[in-house]
């Protein structure tokens, strides 16, 4: 009677973590021998029944019998007096089947395994989420807001796993509340202390790409190709698309009748601005494009050192180097060129590296990162523009503007 109370008390395992009957049997029998190894030093001599539908356990010890005061191994002979106490007609050399009660383990030994199951079943059962989830690693997938922490938002799918959202993985303009459903891409799965850390990213470029697959048809299909994704999450994408097929404008087909296609993309990532680009293996005409708004005059491109010298008109430049430099940033990494920005017409400039012996090395590079290497490259803005696209002060910008103006004055 003891077994099958047992055996029942089992079953909320079974029910709670939907595990078939052949692995819980499986896991069960382990449990089951390591609690025999324990008490009677092996398991090699008992056969363990299970019948977990009836919630019926049996557990048999085979001995052989031996003469009386020749037992070596208590767990694996008998003696022939003990052996009759069970079947009056045994004799020496036969095997004698015995059933061993769950009780006769002990109390503590029955605790300890309700608990080895538990431990047992909870590792199967993270392992199955792992596998599960590494499969998906690099897929979208939606779970819901269960707690909003400072620096993550905690999530359960369908199925109560628990996936993780970092703050750094998060678009700067989400706002999510509790109950709400999260889309992201599957950034990595790993086993910490045998529980699955999964985490979810909406700032992957991946993500960006398997919303293309998952929004647009054509890409879905194959038909168009995603060639390379770079995002400034939240601010500005870059996403350069091709297909084999003449017929098909992939960047039509991408943006759809006025947007209409790309819209929703957009509004997933908090307005994101995605320019979508036609990728071609022409070089020139590829830095061309990754420009775009900007409309450029000519390019020198060095293979070698992975540089593009662009020139543009002087009311160009704004648009390639873009908000906060923005656009110039993703299309160096669209490209994979670092692209240097002259203004054409412009005879008499100097290089703001001429100046390092006025202005700190740091102030050029803050510069340098908004596409402003040139002294009349930064006279030509206002500072209280410069003061929005660096990290300077405006009494920073207001001195470098002063000295830059004494050198052409002079």
């Amino acid at each position: 009677m003891e077994n099958i109370a047992l055996i029942e008390s089992f079953s909320e395992f079974k029910d709670d973590k939907l595990i078939d009957r052949v692995t819980l049997m499986a896991i069960l029998e382990d449990v089951f021998r390591n609690a025999l190894k324990k008490k009677f030093g092996s398991d090699d001599n008992f056969d363990i029944i299970i019948n977990p539908d009836k919630g019926d356990l049996e557990i048999w010890r085979n001995r052989i019998v031996v003469g009386d005061g020749e037992v070596e191994d208590g767990n694996q002979e008998i003696s022939l007096t003990e052996a009759r106490k069970i079947e009056p007609d045994f004799e020496v050399g036969e095997d004698v089947s015995e059933e061993v009660k769950l009780i006769d383990l002990g109390r503590r030994s029955i605790l300890a395994l309700r608990q080895n199951l538990i431990s047992k079943i909870h590792e199967h059962d993270n392992t199955n989420v792992y596998k599960q989830f590494k499969e998906l690693e690099g897929e979208i997938y939606t779970a819901e807001v269960h707690h909003i922490r400072h620096r993550a938002i905690i999530m359960l799918d369908d199925e109560g796993n628990e996936i993780i959202l970092p703050k750094d993985r998060q678009i700067p303009s989400d706002f999510f509340r509790k109950g709400e459903n999260v889309r992201g891409v599957i950034e990595s799965v790993e086993l910490k202390g045998n529980k699955p850390a999964i985490i979810m990213s909406r700032t992957s470029p991946l993500f960006l790409e398997k919303l293309f697959e998952s929004e647009i048809p054509e890409v879905f299909d194959g038909l168009i190709t995603v060639k390379k994704v770079v995002r400034i999450p939240g601010e500005k994408a870059k996403v350069a698309v091709d297909s084999y097929d003449d017929r098909i404008d992939p960047v039509g087909a991408c943006v759809g009748m006025k947007g209409s296609r790309i819209h929703g993309i957009v509004r997933e990532l908090g307005n994101e601005n995605i320019d979508v680009i036609n990728y071609t293996n022409n070089l020139q005409l590829f830095i061309t494009r990754a420009l775009s708004p900007a409309r450029v005059t000519s390019i020198k491109i060095d293979e070698e050192t992975n540089r593009a010298e662009v020139m543009l008109r002087p009311e160009e430049v704004s648009k390639a180097i873009g908000r906060g430099g923005h656009n110039i940033r993703l299309a160096g990494q669209l490209t994979g060129f670092e692209i240097d920005v002259f203004r054409e017409g412009v005879e008499e400039d100097v290089e703001l590296t001429e100046f390092s012996d006025e202005i700190d090395s740091w102030i050029i590079e803050e510069f340098s990162k908004i596409g402003l290497d040139t002294a009349k490259s930064i006279l030509e803005q206002e500072v209280s523009d410069l003061v929005k696209r660096t990290d300077l002060e405006e009494e920073t910008v207001s001195e470098v503007i002063r000295i830059l103006k004494s050198e052409f004055e002079d």
